[in-house]
């Protein structure tokens, strides 16, 4: 019941770093982790993968199938891209501020510190120490910042903050001194070569300088003077002649160009085969030029943001450039030669409040304290719509009921609810007093919308229709945290920090109906799906379920010690000490069989409703940079000025380029604009102080669980973190059932079953071995195969038990399957036979006479959100095929007006 695993991560912003350009795929990190955009399908992925703190850089193979990715502590984790896994950890024991691989793609090269090293690429055999160092270079007076491979994977040319560039030898060269690019005033922050045989290279540097160096030919007058040249300059020597003219190769400068713009460059790209050169800057501008010998050509100008732009990389062909913007979040990909954008992607700048799925589970509205609410698709992972009308933090969004509209509750004192069909916002629900609603909820029916406050501590109901303002529930002592609808009758329950829960009867106007009442503050409240059991979450820790139907306590359930574990830094305790926390969010599954819970901490739990028992723990983040992470202390980190994570920043942390979560507090509503403070409330030194900078950039934010939400089809859940919003799916390989199994039920038993005409036992054997199967084709290999008169036999007498998982395999045929007039005959015959079962679970369980459907009538409680994943299959076939049809109106109409063959013949 509880096999759900890490899926996706909406909503989390690109907070520095680089980026990178594989084919038509772009990785990216977001905290600690890389997401994978395909640029093709306009759709994102998050890889489970995690590095212990931010992710500082990222390098791929040429091939695309290797990917290396470094935290700000030098920790690395080498993943296989295509099985999504991670193959090795290592640890460069230095700060990596750059990787990439060679062209050949047999080794990579970081710079550490003031070091260079070249490493083999690890293989994919398991080995006891895959990494294999192969050189390491020095003689740099700083930190090495950038570097890059010959197209011949022979020579490397690394740039560093002592102004200068060096170019090393990939291989062992007898003799060879690596040469000194100087002439540049500030640090270098690109190099590359050029042309096609590595004898060019460009150096860029901060203050907008670009020098173009090449390879050339120089003659000296004899062998000791070329000697003592080659250990001045160091230059790759090829003898052309005799005694005593020889000739010797020497990096040379041919030209000098500068970009004259008013910032400082903060990143820069070059395309070899197209020779075009991309540049970023500090006030948002990016330009491009083509670059030749001794031309220096502007083709574009132009402005994405105010903030500076943070990385920029090109793609492999040229046409496309993906250019990041810390400060914002944003991530873009631009076709330069239309001018158009291939993806456009922002993240909320600041935490997640709630998340909630649609009706039908397609779709994520999430709302946050940047006073944006956004709609994000399930299937790609991408932001389609930003509504940007409310002026305050937006604390609780949720759907209407049919799914065409979303309604956000904010405070600014507003309830705005928003046309997803005209994205726009097509209704404004305001109190008579001005109010800060931080509760929201809506009835089943669609027409009645209730907001609660926390400064007035009452419940406002609006009708959807007209706007107007139907009543106001008074009765509450303290703020209203949580409001939830019963979906079978006319309840409403609010909790509040008066250490109550109170029902409601909204339609008939008769108020409040029963107080249930708890010794703490109540955080949170929840409706069960079939309306017979409310849960709510206490200040102590504990949860109480009731009926809300007599106002019984019917268990509680005890989530103190579940919720403990994390340490914060200047903690004087271990984290296993504390036990005070308490869930601030409560959801139920689509069954109303399991119960999640979150709170100040990182973890989410899952219940067993029946049983009261906990089920499992889903870790949230394991990144350091996060408060509540740590399960042990780390005495060797503290010294007498206090914890070393808090003490001010040293100048080389300062320069360092990257957006983090804990300057988001820096941002919030009336602080000046990001990044800014009140005048007045800088720390000793004055606020523009350097020390006063250095302490607001060790404010270290807290990992927690703001809300959490079961989806419809009951295929996964969500939770609004720190980290954004995470995504799990149901993981059907971890639910393999080996009931009713025997020697003789092998998928090889399935098909020579399906190859006799006996459709009704290989399908009853394919569905029995679900998630046993490497390939998990075995199910859909049987639904396709069944001739179509054939469907009806297979499902007589078919064992109710095994509805679902066939409802889900329908789902998915119709989802990935060129087979729709078939799914659609499974369907129909499906409903045929097993109608009175079907209605039952679309009814609560509950049949025609009232009595109720349990196990011994065959009623599985997954039917409901399977049933909900196939309509929404249908739905989407259905838009494809419309849109099909229409664009293509006139030839329909011409192929069925013209005479056929046969007529002709």
């Amino acid at each position: 019941m509880a096999h759900y695993r890490f899926n996706n991560l909406l909503g989390a912003p690109y907070r520095g770093g680089n980026l990178c350009m594989s084919g038509n795929h772009l990785l990216t990190s977001v905290g600690n982790r890389v997401m994978e955009v395909d640029l093709q399908m306009s759709s994102s992925q998050t890889l489970p993968c995690e590095n212990l703190t931010e992710i500082r850089c990222i390098a791929v193979s040429p091939t695309g199938s290797h990917m290396i990715s470094f935290d700000t502590d030098g920790r690395a984790l080498l993943v296989n891209l295509r099985k999504r896994v991670v193959l090795h950890h290592m640890n460069f024991k230095g700060k990596v501020s750059h990787c990439e691989f060679s062209p050949c793609g047999r080794s990579f090269a970081v710079c550490v510190g003031k070091l260079v090293q070249i490493w083999a690429t690890p293989t994919m055999l398991k080995e006891f120490a895959p990494f294999r160092l192969l050189r390491t270079y020095g003689g740099m007076y700083d930190e090495a910042t950038c570097l890059a491979w010959s197209p011949d994977s022979r020579w490397i040319i690394v740039g560093s903050k002592d102004l200068t560039a060096r170019v090393y030898s990939a291989n062992h060269v007898e003799g060879y001194v690596p040469p000194t690019l100087a002439g540049h005033r500030e640090q270098l922050c690109y190099v590359s070569f050029a042309g096609a045989g590595g004898d060019a290279a460009y150096t860029v540097s901060k203050d907008g300088a670009l020098f173009e160096w090449r390879l050339v030919d120089e003659e000296v007058e004899d062998d000791v003077t070329r000697r003592g040249d080659k250990g001045q300059r160091g230059g790759r020597d090829s003898l052309r002649g005799g005694d005593p003219a020889v000739t010797v190769r020497r990096w040379r400068m041919e030209g000098k160009h500068f970009f004259h713009m008013p910032a400082k460059l903060t990143c820069a790209s070059y395309h070899p085969g197209t020779g075009m050169l991309c540049a970023g800057f500090g006030h948002g501008v990016f330009t491009l030029h083509r670059l030749s010998p001794g031309s220096f050509e502007v083709v574009h100008t132009l402005s994405i943001s105010q903030q500076k732009v943070s990385a920029c990389q090109w793609n492999e062909t040229g046409d496309w450039i993906a250019l990041g913007c810390a400060r914002l979040g944003q991530v873009v990909v631009w076709e330069w030669q239309s001018e158009a954008y291939v993806y456009k992607q922002q993240g909320h700048y600041f935490d997640v409040n709630m998340c909630a799925y649609a009706p039908d589970g397609s779709m994520i509205a999430t709302a946050a304290d940047d006073n944006k609410v956004k709609v994000w698709s399930t299937a790609t992972g991408s932001c389609f719509i930003t509504f940007t009308e409310h002026k305050a933090p937006v604390a609780a969004v949720t759907f209407a009921p049919s799914g065409h509209a979303v309604v956000s509750a904010s405070l600014d004192g507003t309830v705005r609810a928003f046309d997803l069909m005209r994205y726009r916002n097509f209704r404004t629900l305001t109190s008579p007093e001005p109010a800060q609603f931080i509760s929201l909820a809506v009835d089943p029916s669609g027409e009645v919308v209730c907001a609660g406050s926390q400064d007035t501590f009452q419940i406002h109901i609006w009708s959807m229709k007209t706007g107007r303002m139907l009543d106001i529930l008074s009765g509450h002592q303290g703020p209203v945290t949580s409001l939830s609808f019963s979906p079978e009758s006319a309840l409403l329950a609010s909790g509040s920090w008066d250490k109550s829960v109170r029902l409601w009867d909204v339609y008939e106007g008769r108020g409040q109906t029963d107080i249930l009442p708890h010794a703490h503050d109540v955080l949170a409240v929840a409706f069960r799906p079939d309306g017979k059991q409310v849960a709510v979450s206490t200040l102590d820790g504990q949860v109480f379920l009731w009926n809300p139907n007599d106002a019984q306590l019917q268990g509680t359930i005890e989530g103190r010690r579940d919720m403990a574990g994390g340490k914060v830094i200047g903690d004087l305790r271990s984290a296993t000490a504390k036990a005070s926390k308490s869930f601030k969010t409560l959801a139920y599954s689509a069954d109303g069989a399991l119960l999640l819970a979150g709170g100040n901490g990182k973890y989410v739990c899952m219940y067993d409703v029946d049983g009261r028992a906990l089920l499992k723990k889903f870790p949230l983040s394991k990144s350091k940079a996060l408060d509540g992470t740590i399960e042990r202390l780390d005495s060797n980190r503290v010294t007498d000025a206090g914890p070393m994570d808090l003490l001010p920043a040293s100048d080389s942390e300062e320069d360092d380029e990257g957006y983090r979560r804990g300057d988001r507090g820096r941002g919030a509503v009336g602080s000046g604009g990001p990044g800014g403070n009140l005048p007045g409330t800088g720390s000793l030194g004055g606020a523009g102080s350097s020390r006063s900078q250095g302490l607001d950039k060790k404010k270290r934010p807290v990992i927690r669980c703001k809300h959490v939400t079961f989806a419809p089809t009951g295929q996964g859940w969500a939770a609004s973190t720190t980290e954004g919003v995470m995504v799990f799916t149901r993981d059907n390989g971890a639910s393999f059932d080996p009931t009713d199994l025997g020697e003789d039920v092998t998928p090889n038993a399935a098909r020579r079953a399906l190859r006799h005409g006996d459709a009704r036992l290989a399908l009853l054997m394919a569905l029995r071995l679900r998630g046993a199967d490497d390939d998990e084709t075995l199910v859909a290999e049987t639904l396709e195969a069944v001739p179509p008169d054939a469907v009806a036999s297979a499902l007589r007498d078919f064992p109710t038990s095994l509805l679902a998982p066939l409802l889900e395999a329908i789902a998915e045929r119709v989802t990935k399957g060129p087979h729709a007039h078939l799914m659609l005959r499974w369907t129909r015959e499906l409903c045929v036979a097993h109608g009175r079962a079907i209605h039952s679970a679309a009814h609560g369980g509950v049949g025609g006479a009232g009595a109720l459907v349990g196990a011994a009538a065959g009623c599985d409680q997954r039917l409901l959100p399977a049933l909900r994943r196939l309509a929404k299959a249908f739905a989407n076939l259905h838009d494809d095929l419309e849109q099909t049809a229409e664009a293509s109106v006139f030839l329909l109409d011409y192929v069925c007006a013209a005479p056929s063959a046969v007529a002709k013949a």
